[in-house]
């Protein structure tokens, strides 16, 4: 598949890491450094800008090195970049560990997987038909 994207930035476009990945690393592409403090959010360029064909989606998703290493997370996770929309693809990158995280152009700040979805069609009904496991929710089959 061929979708059509505009690179502002100062970044190579994403790409595949490896065979079998199915998220692209999104970069930073910001004027000066980004100095993210504990618990703070900040929207973070990375002046690229795509088009969509419908039915299909973006999504924005942590890192999870960064997670893993810095506390570095998304908001809004995942984000969805809709087929209709053409602005600039942002990240709203929040800090939840205690130590100061800088931020620099050319930085791996999410990865994108895009994605197929399905538009539905409500049917109300009265009664929904039965499952062995039926309305068991948060902890219904256990521990673990």
């Amino acid at each position: 598949m061929k979708i059509r994207i505009i690179n502002r930035s100062k970044n190579a476009l994403p790409a595949y890491e490896t065979l079998h990945a199915a998220g692209m690393d999104l970069r930073a592409d910001v004027e000066e450094t980004i100095l993210l403090k504990p618990m703070e959010r900040k929207l973070v360029q990375t002046g690229l800008h795509i088009e969509l064909p419908e039915g299909f989606e973006a999504q924005i998703r942590p890192r999870s090195g960064l997670a893993f290493k810095h506390g570095i997370g998304i908001v809004n996770s995942p984000g969805t970049i809709d087929a209709d929309y053409r602005g600039e693809i942002k990240v709203l990158l929040i800090n939840f560990s205690d130590q100061v995280f800088e931020i620099n152009t050319g930085d791996r700040i999410a990865q994108m997987v895009i994605a197929r979805h399905e538009k539905i069609n409500w049917e109300q009904v009265e009664e929904l038909n039965g499952t062995s496991r039926g309305t068991g929710g948060y902890g219904h089959t256990g521990v673990g």
